[in-house]
């Protein structure tokens, strides 16, 4: 038989075998909270669907459990940057009748996955029954991951602002470009202007040295107390390293393909840095539910 099929059969076999594994476990962490975190950005090709990507992988490594979002309607390609071709995607959940447990795909060291698409374009025009049947899918996730991780497109959009105001907490990936400096500031600047407050932290990529990535992050965080009367932590910085876009070419994650590499370390150090925060309060963050409802509500 030819390649193509054992190649499909493979898939399936490996897809079908996660739901299984999924299903095997169903209510065993029904107590557990779930952490839901924004990644953003002001301006695109700053490395942020990158950082999505080998933050996640880290945060397993770590021993927690990950479940990404594509959540980039525009320029979804978190599965390109990982060599795995996605089956299924939020759009064949909204409108092809799978479940949220159909479309989770396995991408490199067993990383949980859900593939971009057009699916959240498509909210706005579902029935109130089809949103609650959405909304039932995705609470099934409660207390199964310790976070989801929603990679949104770059810049402010309507969808993007919905996201960032709904999560528990949004991570700013900026670089040390003065437009990309300008402009993660800017996006910071009309959430606030929209009147929502969400909780900021700051990752400088692509930084010459750790001298240059502080530079930049102290800016942005006094010019967001002097104008914004807000804090923005810096969560950590990543050097600017070849290694990365060598990764890229090859679709592997840069922190799997070059373990020992700056980038690599750097994404490291972030992880630590981020696992040290405080809990949170489950009962006030309202669960992966009510973060859902407050999506939708702004989304429209």
């Amino acid at each position: 038989m030819s390649q193509c099929f054992w190649g499909n059969l493979r898939m399936y076999d490996q897809a079908e075998a996660l739901r299984n594994l999924i299903r095997s476990n169903e209510g065993a962490k029904a107590g557990r909270g779930t952490r839901i975190i924004t990644v953003t950005s002001g301006k695109g090709g700053v490395g942020k669907s990158n950082f999505s990507l080998n933050f996640a992988l880290a945060l397993q490594q770590y021993g927690k459990s990950v479940l990404v979002f594509d959540a980039d309607i525009g320029m979804a390609n978190l599965d390109v940057l990982m060599g795995h071709s996605a089956t299924y995607s939020i759009y064949h959940l909204l409108k092809q009748d799978k479940t949220i447990w159909d479309i989770i795909q396995l991408g490199p060291q067993g990383l949980h996955f859900v593939a971009g698409g057009s699916g959240m374009n498509e909210l706005l025009s579902l029935s109130d029954a089809q949103l609650n049947k959405f909304i039932d899918q995705l609470d099934k996730l409660q207390g199964r991951y310790d976070y989801l991780l929603f990679d949104t497109g770059a810049g402010l959009s309507k969808e993007a602002a919905s996201f960032i105001a709904a999560a528990h907490e949004t991570i700013v990936v900026t670089t040390p470009e003065p437009t990309a400096i300008t402009d993660a500031y800017a996006l910071m600047k009309m959430v606030r202007t929209l009147g929502h407050s969400p909780s900021f932290r700051l990752v400088v990529n692509r930084a010459l040295d750790a001298r240059e990535g502080q530079y930049t992050a102290d800016k942005i965080a006094m010019a967001a107390s002097k104008f914004m009367g807000i804090e923005v932590p810096l969560l950590g910085i990543i050097a600017d390293d070849p290694s990365v876009s060598k990764a890229v070419r090859e679709q592997k994650p840069f922190s799997l393909a070059y373990p020992a590499c700056d980038a690599a370390r750097g994404i490291q150090s972030i992880a630590r840095a981020y696992l040290q925060l405080p809990a949170l309060n489950q009962a006030a963050a309202g669960g992966v539910k009510g973060f859902l409802h407050k999506m939708i509500r702004l989304m429209k």
